[in-house]
């Protein structure tokens, strides 16, 4: 295999797509206000959100379950006891 064929085209026409579309991204990423000094910490802060935002809704869940089973449960609890109820007597 020969380099132009690693590469994907001319070394030359290679390296000016790859310099514009770094150029793009790089206007992309500013946007959003991300710097070469900064990207590590911005991947970090934005992987520790992903993490949080999974853990809050397992939060958020807990709390629902628990705030149906205080109405579901001694619901639950009354039916039980009142077919547990001895019925009459059987001849």
């Amino acid at each position: 295999m020969n380099l132009r064929d690693f590469l994907g085209g001319h070394p030359a026409a290679v390296a000016l797509r790859l310099t514009i579309v770094s150029i793009l991204i790089g206007l992309l990423l500013s946007f959003f206000g991300v710097t070469p000094w900064n990207f590590f910490q911005v991947l970090d802060r934005f992987a520790r959100s992903i993490y949080d935002l999974g853990f809050g809704a397992v939060q958020a869940l807990l709390e629902y379950l628990i705030l149906g089973a205080m109405v579901v449960l001694p619901i639950w609890l009354i039916v039980r006891f009142l077919r547990a109820r001895p019925g009459p007597p059987a001849d």
